[in-house]
C-alpha cells in the first residue's frame, strides 16, 4: 500500500530545554507535576511542568514546538537551575527567541523628520 506523500520531509533535531532561572535568587525547584509525556506533541508555550520553588508553584512553558522526547526528572525530584529538563524532537532548526516574547517587526521605524521650523505666529 502506498504512503500520502506529504512533501519534503525536514530533518529532526533534538535540543534540551533545561530548568530556566525563575528569578529573585531561586537556586532550584521541586517537580510538582508533568503536564506532558514522552511522544508527546507540543506547541511553542504550552505549559510542560509544574514546579515549586521556596516562594511559590508556578507552570514551566515550552520554549520550542515539537515532540517530547524525554523528560529528565521524575515528579518529587529537586532540580537546579539550568539541570536538563526537557529534550525535545523539533522539525529543522528549534526556533530562537525567549519563551514568552513577541516576534519583532522587520520593518524600520518611520521617522519624521521635520525639515524647517515651524512659523511662530
Amino acid at each position: 500500500m502506498n504512503q500520502p506523500n506529504t512533501g519534503p520531509q525536514q530533518p529532526s533535531n533534538t535540543t534540551t530545554f533545561t530548568l530556566p532561572d525563575l528569578g529573585e535568587g531561586l537556586v532550584e525547584a521541586t517537580v510538582l507535576t508533568w503536564l506532558v509525556a514522552p511522544g508527546e506533541q507540543v506547541v511553542r508555550n504550552q505549559p510542560l511542568v509544574e514546579v515549586e520553588t521556596t516562594k511559590s508553584a508556578v507552570e514551566i512553558p515550552s520554549p520550542h514546538a515539537g515532540t517530547v522526547a524525554a523528560l529528565h526528572a521524575e515528579e518529587g525530584a529537586v532540580l537546579a537551575v539550568g539541570a536538563d529538563l526537557v529534550t525535545f524532537e523539533v522539525a529543522g532548526a528549534p526556533a530562537a527567541g525567549i519563551v514568552g516574547t513577541v516576534p519583532v517587526d522587520d520593518a524600520k521605524p518611520q521617522r519624521r523628520v521635520r525639515l524647517r521650523p515651524p512659523d511662530e505666529g
